[in-house]
Order: C-alpha cells, then sequence, then structure tokens
C-alpha cells in the first residue's frame, strides 16, 4: 500500500486498497491474543490532497476478525471500522529525535509525530502499512465480548448463560465475618 506524492494535486485523489490474512499476519502487532486470520479482509478507503506542500490523507478502514468473547467464550466476528486522517509536513532535512520514527521515516517514507493524526513525510514515495496496522491496532477491543450484554459463563456450572438460567443455586456472597463465625462454632449473624 502506497501512495505516489507526485501524482498528487490540491484535488483529492480516491485511492483502494485490500488487506487480507497474508498482510495481517505479516505484521500482525506483538499482543499474542489477537487471532491470526480475517474473518473478511481489511477494505482500506483513502482521500489524499496536497495543501500547498503539506500531505493531507482521510480515510477508512473496514474488516472483520474473530474472536473469543472474554465472558462465555463463544468465537465471534468482530466488526472494525475505523476512520483517520492525517496531515504530514515535508520532512526537509529534519531528523526526529526517535530512532524509531527515524527508521520509519527511512522505510515508510513517514514518521508520525507525538500526535497520531500529524507527521512527516519525505520523497516521493509513501508506505501506509504502518499507518493502517496503528489505525486497526486502536480499534481493537481490549476485552473483546460477543455482545454488549453477555451473561458469561455460570461460575458452578459452566454452562452458558446467554441460554437461559442454569438451575444452579444462587451463591450467597460470602462475608468476611464467616471466620469469626467458624473460630466460634456458630453460624455468622444474618446467614441462613
Amino acid at each position: 500500500m502506497k501512495i505516489l506524492v507526485d501524482r498528487l494535486s490540491a484535488t483529492p485523489t480516491a485511492l483502494r486498497f485490500e488487506a487480507g490474512s497474508g498482510w495481517w499476519q505479516q505484521h500482525l502487532p506483538p499482543r499474542g491474543d489477537l487471532p491470526r486470520e480475517l474473518s473478511q479482509p481489511f477494505g482500506i478507503a483513502i482521500s489524499a490532497h496536497l495543501m500547498g506542500e503539506d500531505l493531507y490523507l482521510e480515510g477508512e478502514i473496514e474488516g472483520a476478525l474473530e474472536f473469543e468473547c472474554s465472558r462465555c467464550l463463544a468465537r465471534y466476528g468482530h466488526r472494525l471500522r475505523e476512520a483517520f486522517r492525517l496531515v504530514l509536513e515535508p520532512a526537509g532535512s529534519r531528523i526526529p529525535a526517535d530512532p524509531e520514527a527515524v527508521a520509519a521515516l527511512d522505510r515508510d517514507g513517514l514518521c508520525l509525530g507525538d500526535e497520531f493524526e500529524t507527521g512527516w513525510y519525505r520523497g516521493g514515495e509513501i508506505r501506509l502499512d504502518s499507518v493502517c496496522l496503528e489505525v486497526i491496532s486502536l480499534a481493537l477491543p481490549v476485552k473483546p465480548l460477543c455482545r454488549e450484554d453477555c451473561a458469561g459463563l455460570c461460575a458452578q456450572c459452566g454452562a452458558d448463560l446467554n441460554g437461559g438460567a442454569c438451575g444452579c443455586k444462587e451463591a450467597r456472597p460470602q462475608s468476611p465475618f464467616d471466620v469469626l463465625a467458624a473460630l466460634r462454632g456458630g453460624e455468622p449473624k444474618g446467614a441462613h
């Protein structure tokens, strides 16, 4: 995925890319809990144009990954749709203080600033893989849920509570005074 800067003008140019499972596996973020396969390839739509010497990119990434719900452990397709906007200034002879930014500028022709929406570019070709990966990484769920109101699993028998009650008796909350009651040889006050 690349943009040829010398082909851009003040009029927005529409670009479309598709990134499948091969691209995802090659660029997979270091989080070990992420799926290796995509349920649906990432579709990347970008509008790019120049504003003077600055490069303006606006886009959206859409796709789907299969996650395991953190409450009920069911596999589900998580749809991702995330918009982004970048304004890149020409780097000129500027050398970023961060060694990773220097490497990104050499490798991709761009590096992001402290704020995600700003950065610098150098040369006539900009590779977008790292930017797209950053947008996807920021949009991934920290705690995947198959649905917001997922009831999860029964703590006693392990049944999926999304299908209804399991029949287990509801455990009464343990009182911090149960230990004292056991020492006295009786039941804690108010327990029945």
